[in-house]
């Protein structure tokens, strides 16, 4: 039987391939799971469309994340701590606190879009990497000052 794979499938296909396979194998196996379509004409047309929807949503997607980059960009952050003897900070910021940050100033960032190494745990000025989309990773000041 003649199908078109919807997912990418290891051992089988990626999505958008047309392959032969045993009938019982589509029925059973592929068709319930969703995983591919019969390849006559109307599915072929389906798919198609399928696939011209996903690709203006993925531009979309970026455009946005373009645009957020931009905003991003020029922003600056200030997280005040709470420090000892010789400016030694109690604790540390983390991508958490960060995201709270940016969620005050209005942006709806999660805390596992910011690429924090480590936890930041002294004073200063820190650029910090957020990805916004596969593709697109924009940068954040950050001020670590004292309380």
């Amino acid at each position: 039987m003649r199908i078109i794979m919807l997912q990418d499938y290891e051992g089988l296909g990626t999505a958008g391939d047309q392959i032969e396979v045993k009938d019982g194998y589509a029925r059973n196996f592929l068709f319930p799971k969703g995983l591919a379509l019969k390849a006559d004409k109307n599915n072929i047309k389906r798919f198609r469309e399928m696939a011209h929807l996903k690709e203006l949503q993925q531009n979309h997607a970026l455009k946005q994340s373009r645009e957020l980059a931009e905003k991003l960009q020029s922003l600056s952050l200030t997280i005040p701590v709470q420090v000892g003897e010789e400016d030694r900070v109690f604790g540390s910021v983390t991508s958490i606190d960060i995201a709270q940050q940016l969620k005050d100033k209005g942006y709806d960032i999660d805390k596992r879009q910011i690429l924090l190494q480590e936890p930041i745990k002294a004073l200063g000025i820190f650029e910090i990497p957020v990805k916004l989309h596969p593709e697109i990773t924009a940068s954040v000041k950050l001020w670590v000052i004292k309380a």
